[in-house]
């Protein structure tokens, strides 16, 4: 026995004073940890302010039953137990026996309120004993966040959306997620908790603790008018044809700022939802879209014009055994490369560029390539997935063929994303340069910018001016006349250009033959304000899959609804004189306001009486400060107004 207790006294001397700082630390890490508290997220917004994406926090309320003295439990329990009925609705006597039972039961970690607001928070916390705080009333408050969309389902996948996996890791699609560890995430913070058991962890008073720093706002380029007309727009016709999945890009020509981007896909239950971001990500065959960029090159390289001839052939060409069919049976006889251009001829186009390029196909696809078609947009690193462009070079060898040119000229063996095709299309409505699609305008904290975002020029010039003209009244053409492929697209009230496209999906396969369907333009035809492309993936051949009746009308409902809904500035600015004496003619100003009942004409430096007469016309309330001209106007010029809006002249 003595023996015995030599050991234990040994032993106990050995943990002690010999391994005693390792289960010190083994003790102090099972019992205290060092808690992240992580930063709220930066919100994101549509151009014009709406909110796009939010963390909402959220509060769980629990109370330290052991922390207040026994005189400070007694003294307010009655008064909390009230102020709780009040604000859930169950009996006060409930709370009472339940907290007396916590205290009892020696309970530190009681859930009064999971889930909560902020307001309810804040009411909650002033309640009586809680609001002595948490070393004397024993509250204690958890935090958490949630992201929530205000605007639903609209660009939900380009915005972001959070997905949990498995493991409770956190991943982020979209705008959201791609601009988190720049700007939006913020700086987390930490403090200590003290586990109490069961799992449950307090938190404890820490000196040391750091406060989490807020993410940034992100304002990004989509405006919610336009996004709500693109998505409605899409779905609709989705809906009608029983297709697969689709999407829709508007860009601002001049900036290329995305203005609104649709990305539906099918559930197995039949209903859309944005799935994934394939205006981005899915590189496909063109079709006859891609017949814009095979007639720009053969332009610049001056080996065609607009007016020579060439023969569709009955419309059907052989290239080593390999048929070019026009949908038109027997094709369009001899016919100018306009007019092959414009109904779409697939042997006119494919005529046209075997005849100049068949000895030299290096010089058309080097051409395509000095117009960056073979390049990526280089789109930030937000915007990831971006499909690969291919164009197949006549050195590669497991790409090349002996038909691969003709099969190229008219939008087969090439690939592009839909974003990639209306770059090039954004390209030539703005004069040739070619910009970046651009997501974002800025960061903010408050109401500083701390990032703005600024037009890139990819190229400054894809072809030359003259090129641009000829393809320009082209896509108009497309339109305008009769034998146009997008004929039935055309109204007499806006104008439209583009081209139509239709592709087989899955050719080599007879029973898995589908189509895609698209129609890529811009509007107005002079002067663009805007470009736009539609691709609809796998309509019902039952119900039609050409690109003029499936993703066409979707063009038209977006081009009819924004020149409707948002006249355009840049059409009423052509409209004003360019010199001081001809903004005088009343006349004139009468006209513009008249057509554009919903815009802020320019009225200075016109008398008084006269503008007073012009905009109570249009339905504001006008204010003035003397007699004379004109000086000065409170509503700029070109700025969207509302019925009853106030106006204030200068004079």
């Amino acid at each position: 026995m003595f023996v015995f207790v030599l050991a234990v006294v040994f032993k106990l001397f050995v943990i002690q004073f010999v391994q005693g700082e390792k289960y010190r630390d083994l003790a102090e890490k099972r019992t205290v940890k060092n808690v992240e508290i992580p930063a709220n997220r930066g919100n994101v917004y549509s151009a014009d302010g709406s909110l796009l994406a939010t963390s909402i926090p959220k509060y769980d309320i629990r109370f330290d039953a052991l922390t207040p003295s026994a005189r400070t439990f007694e003294k307010y329990l009655i008064p909390l137990c009230d102020s709780l009925a009040k604000y859930s609705g169950k009996p006060s006597a409930l709370y009472q026996n339940s907290l007396r039972k916590a205290r009892a039961n020696k309970n530190r970690y009681y859930l009064i309120a999971r889930n909560i607001s902020y307001s309810n928070y804040t009411r909650i916390r002033n309640f009586p004993m809680l609001n002595l705080g948490a070393y004397k009333g024993g509250l204690i408050v958890e935090q958490t966040t949630r992201r929530e969309h205000p605007m639903g389902a609209i660009a939900h996948r380009s915005i972001g959306y959070e997905k949990v996996d498995s493991d409770g890791n956190v991943t982020r699609a979209g705008i959201d997620g791609a601009y988190g560890e720049e700007y939006l995430s913020g700086v987390n913070g930490h403090r200590l908790k003290q586990k109490i058991g069961n799992g449950q962890w307090k938190p404890i008073a820490d000196y040391n603790e750091v406060e989490p720093q807020d993410g940034y706002d992100v304002y990004t380029t989509i405006d919610v008018n336009i996004q709500d007309i693109a998505h409605h727009a899409l779905l609709e016709q989705l809906e009608k044809y029983k297709a697969d999945h689709g999407c829709v890009v508007v860009m601002e020509t001049k900036t290329g700022e995305v203005k609104a981007i649709a990305n539906l896909g099918r559930n197995p239950e039949g209903y859309y939802y944005e799935r994934r971001n394939y205006a981005v990500w899915e590189s496909h065959e063109p079709g006859s879209t891609f017949k814009l960029m095979a007639v720009t090159a053969a332009l610049e390289d001056k080996v065609i014009d607009t007016s020579d001839v060439v023969d569709t052939q009955n419309g059907v060409l052989s290239f080593y055994g390999k048929k070019v069919r026009d949908s038109k049976r027997g094709g369009y006889g001899k016919i100018s490369i306009a007019k092959a251009f414009e109904v779409s001829s697939n042997t006119g186009i494919v005529s046209a560029i075997d005849k100049h390029y068949r000895k030299n196909p290096k010089k058309f696809v080097e051409r395509l390539y000095s117009m960056n078609l073979n390049q990526k947009l280089g789109l930030p690193i937000s915007i990831s997935g971006e499909g690969e462009p291919v164009i197949p070079h006549p050195d590669d060898k497991n790409r090349w063929s002996g038909i691969a040119l003709q099969w190229m000229a008219y939008g087969y063996g090439v690939s592009f994303t839909p974003l990639q095709t209306l770059t090039f299309y954004n390209a030539i409505a703005n004069g040739g340069e070619m910009v970046r699609p651009q997501f974002l305008k800025e960061v903010r904290e408050f109401d500083k910018t701390i990032v703005p975002f600024k037009k890139e020029v990819i190229n400054p010039q894809i072809c030359s001016e003259e090129t641009v003209a000829k393809v320009t009244q082209l896509l108009k053409n497309v339109v305008e006349k009769r034998h146009g492929t997008g004929h039935g697209l055309y109204s007499p009230n806006f104008s439209m250009a583009g081209k139509t496209g239709t592709c087989q999906k899955d050719y080599r396969n007879k029973e898995k033959l589908n189509y895609i369907s698209s129609f890529a333009g811009f509007f107005p035809a002079e002067n663009p304000k805007y470009s736009c492309i539609v691709v609809i993936h796998e309509p019902d051949k039952s119900v039609g899959y050409y690109g003029a009746d499936v993703s066409g009308p979707v063009f038209k409902k977006i081009a009819q609804k924004i020149f409707t809904d948002t006249p355009l500035i840049d059409e009423v600015e052509q409209l004003e004189f360019a010199d001081a004496k001809a903004e005088k003619d009343f006349e004139t100003y009468y006209e513009v306001a008249k057509t554009y009942k919903t815009i802020m004409p320019n009225v200075v430096g016109m008398p008084v009486m006269d503008a007073m007469a012009l905009l109570e016309n249009m339905g504001l309330k006008v204010k003035v400060d003397g007699v004379g001209d004109v000086r000065k106007q409170s509503i700029n010029k070109g700025v969207k107004i509302a019925p009853n809006q106030t106006v204030v002249l200068n004079i």
